[in-house]
């Protein structure tokens, strides 16, 4: 790299050894990026983080020792990095993330999504200012602090129809959600129910949960899936808590094989 465009130095901070692997791997791809440390334990990250000054931080949310919320709220405002939330759950309301300047990665992600981060991330090295970026992640941090405050009992409600009446249901009890032409095939259990959406809409109303695309046509809520096997040809078949079995397409095997990872013991 030379001395008129210098490297853009990184730091991964992340407790699972397989997600630090999929974004130093990501780093690695981008000629301009420099991944100049990678820690699995929050504090020595932020001590780290002090000492070496990044440009970036990629930023896992939920970690055991030391939240990411805390080590964001710990590092200095004058020397502030470009920060990068990366997270697999939702409940962190990712509206927060949407409507905020500040950057995240929902795993699993791919290198397409990652790319897309990082021009956004580029852009915001070149023109912002710490000051700048302090302001939007105390914005930031203030949101995802009151999400984590709602209860349960603030969780919405779905209605559904099945058996010509209609039922009111809790998201977090949904297995599975399936395209059906102009609906959407909702499985809780061994019971099915119907509402007239997308699978897009769907997947949006439901980001509270981890629900993780299979194919294109089904979302699976991960917190259901009790059994994991492979086709011969390498595909996930999925088996949930209410005896229904899903097998991921193709196109979809990455994503579901990354998530699954993550959930590994001798990953965390």
């Amino acid at each position: 790299m030379s001395a008129r465009n210098p490297a853009i130095t990184v730091i991964i901070v992340d407790d699972e050894p397989a997600a630090r692997r999929t974004l130093r791997e990501c780093c690695e791809k981008e000629p301009d990026l420099q991944v100049v440390g990678e820690y699995g334990d929050p504090r020595v990250a932020l001590a780290a983080i002090r000492e070496s000054a990044p440009h970036v931080v990629f930023l896992d949310i939920q970690m055991d020792t030391m939240t990411g919320i805390d080590v964001a709220r710990a590092l200095d405002p004058k020397a502030l990095p470009l920060v990068v939330f990366v997270t697999a759950y939702d409940h962190y309301a990712l509206e927060a993330f949407e409507v905020s300047a500040t950057d995240y990665l929902l795993k699993p992600f791919d290198n397409e999504r990652f790319e897309k981060t990082m021009q956004r991330v580029r852009r915001r090295h070149v023109v912002e200012s710490a000051a700048d970026r302090e302001i939007a992640l105390q914005a930031l941090l203030e949101r995802l602090e009151r999400g984590g405050r709602a209860s349960a009992d603030d969780r919405p409600r779905l209605l559904a129809e099945a058996r010509g009446r209609q039922h009111v249901l809790d998201p977090a009890q949904i297995e599975l959600v399936e395209a059906d032409r102009n609906y959407v095939k909702i499985r809780i259990g061994a019971e099915s129910f119907h509402a007239r959406s997308t699978l897009q809409q769907a997947e949006q109303v439901l980001q509270a949960q981890p629900m993780l695309k299979v194919s294109r046509s089904c979302l699976v809520n991960m917190n259901h899936v009790r059994e994991v096997s492979r086709t011969l040809r390498g595909d996930f078949i999925l088996v949930l808590a209410g005896g229904a079995t899903v097998t991921c397409s193709e196109g979809f095997r990455d994503r579901v094989r990354e998530y699954l990872d993550t959930l590994r013991l001798g990953s965390r």
